[in-house]
């Protein structure tokens, strides 16, 4: 083979494997139900915002699904803290854990409309 032809199929695999990389993320939101039902999280939302998954796993969660909420600290005072979600949600990163409450906590009726098949959009009240 040629320099050349070694080059580009490098350059493709490198592109199939990043492309395949940034679409594994889970597309259903994920929906937390301890300590309290109802709190949604987005990977496509967080995503389209240009985060990359090692930015919180590994990290701040491992990359077992709502494994975290099985932790005796995942609760509200520790996201104040700086722990978990509130790591970027402390109002210079991202909107504050303590405003905005209802874009995560979506409560048990939105919950339950997730399960039923409804989308993110429909579980929150306008």
């Amino acid at each position: 083979m040629t320099i050349r032809l070694i080059t580009t199929v490098t350059a493709l695999l490198a592109l199939v494997t990043g492309l395949a990389s940034a679409a594994s993320y889970p597309e259903a939101p994920i929906v937390f139900d301890k300590p309290v039902t109802g709190v949604i999280f987005s990977h496509k939302v967080h995503m389209d915002k240009g985060l990359s998954c090692e930015m919180c796993h590994n990290r701040l969660f491992e990359m077992q699904a709502k494994k975290a909420q099985g932790n005796a600290d995942f609760v509200m005072e520790s996201l104040y803290q700086g722990k978990y979600c509130g790591a970027c949600h402390n109002g210079s990163l991202a909107f504050a854990a303590n405003t905005r409450c209802a874009t995560c906590h979506i409560g048990v009726k939105g919950a339950k409309r997730l399960s039923d098949g409804g989308t993110q959009e429909e579980t929150h009240e306008h």
